[in-house]
């Protein structure tokens, strides 16, 4: 969610108001009624909201990622061994200054910004992708089956519109970082023993120090940004399944790719169906002698004409009947494939024993009894009982 080099420099468990320890579910939680408190439907026009709300996005894109929280730990444990960037007791192996070398300031923004430059002499660095976006939405039952196409409103952060990316004021231009030379990092060593590189801890891993910071963005490059994309939701969607949108995230600086856009998919329950992965079910009552003597019974399906299912004669509680191709769209299912490309519709019969009896009923039911005589249904229970 955020770039790696800015990482060094904020508290991601502070934005969040938890503890450093703190589990998934609790940084979760905590994240879900900052982003609830602040989103900008909720708060219209409150641009501090709205940069709140930004935080809050960028601090959980790395917090409830294991292996980023993991790289974000290391790298801010890091950062708090060095004292204005350098290690105890002395400078860089091999470092330099600014002066040491030669610069040609249009290679270096010619590679970040697309311009031209001589080029070949120095590999800038690279332009900023744009950030992964996460968004959450809530559909029907019937759409998680059939797919559907939702718009979507997001708010980033991208390149700002004042300076174009570069933080700089406009007429101005950013300068090549003295202590990286440009290059965006640093190496260092941890306790004498072995070399590692980090992000320059002059200028966050950018390359570029920004002496008259744009008023837009304050230096950073990149301001609060909302647009509304239309999504495809596909058809078999399941509840809380992680749908992954190639290049819909942020979008990247000065021509670097977009990031992407992760949706959670909330599916609403329905009265009557369910899943059971490719599948629908549904529980039908049936009358006692519908069950002991057989029948065919009508039952819906949930976007179709009702389905005739055949009842056998002697049809416990609990059968459940398959109606083939009558249940959801299958994943990756062709256009045309028919019945095919969708699940079953498993029909679980519940005999109905009713509560109140007519007279008539009544008297069925003790003919009934009379008939089975002294039968015993319960005696093969207790023959195995022993």
């Amino acid at each position: 969610m955020s770039n790696p080099s800015d990482w060094a420099t904020k508290d991601y468990y502070k934005t969040l108001g938890v503890s450093k320890d703190a589990s998934a579910a609790e940084i979760k939680k905590a994240y879900r009624k900052l982003a609830r408190d602040n989103h900008p439907d909720s708060k219209p026009g409150d641009r501090a909201a709205e940069e709140r709300f930004k935080e809050v996005s960028e601090a959980y894109g790395v917090l409830s990622s294991p292996e980023k929280r993991k790289q974000y730990d290391e790298q801010r444990s890091l950062f708090g061994q060095f004292k204005n960037g350098f290690p105890p007791g002395g400078g860089f192996p091999g470092g330099g200054t600014a002066g040491g070398t030669e610069f040609d300031l249009g290679d270096l923004l010619g590679g970040i910004f697309g311009g031209g430059g001589r080029g070949g002499r120095r590999r800038p660095p690279q332009a900023r992708r744009g950030e992964d976006l996460e968004s959450e939405a809530t559909i029907t039952f019937q759409q998680s089956v059939d797919g559907v196409t939702l718009p979507l409103r997001l708010t980033s952060e991208e390149a700002c519109p004042t300076c174009h990316g570069t933080g700089a004021k406009p007429g101005t231009v950013p300068r090549v970082c003295p202590k990286c030379q440009g290059s965006g990092m640093q190496t260092g060593t941890a306790g004498g023993l072995f070399a590692m590189t980090e992000p320059c801890a002059q200028c966050a891993g950018r390359g570029l120090i920004v002496e008259h910071p744009c008023a837009t963005c304050h230096g950073n490059g990149r301001a609060p940004s909302s647009r509304t994309i239309n999504v495809k939701v596909p058809a078999g969607v399941k509840d809380g399944q992680r749908i992954k949108i190639k290049g819909k995230g942020a979008k990247g600086d000065a021509g670097a790719p977009a990031g992407d856009l992760y949706l959670i998919v909330h599916v609403e329950s329905h009265p009557l169906f369910g899943r059971k992965g490719d599948d629908l079910t549904i529980t039908v009552p049936v009358a006692f002698d519908e069950a002991v003597l057989g029948a065919q019974i009508s039952v819906p399906t949930l976007d179709g004409p009702p389905v005739k299912l055949k009842i056998p004669a002697g049809t416990p509680t609990g059968r459940t009947f398959r109606a083939r191709g009558k249940g959801s769209v299958k994943k990756n299912a062709s256009p045309g494939s028919g019945q095919a490309a969708r699940g079953d519709l498993l029909v679980t019969i519940e005999v109905q024993v009713p509560e109140h009896l007519t007279d008539e009923q009544r008297a069925a039911v003790e003919a009934l009894r009379a008939a089975r005589g002294n039968a015993d249904p319960r005696a093969a229970v207790f023959q195995a009982a022993g």
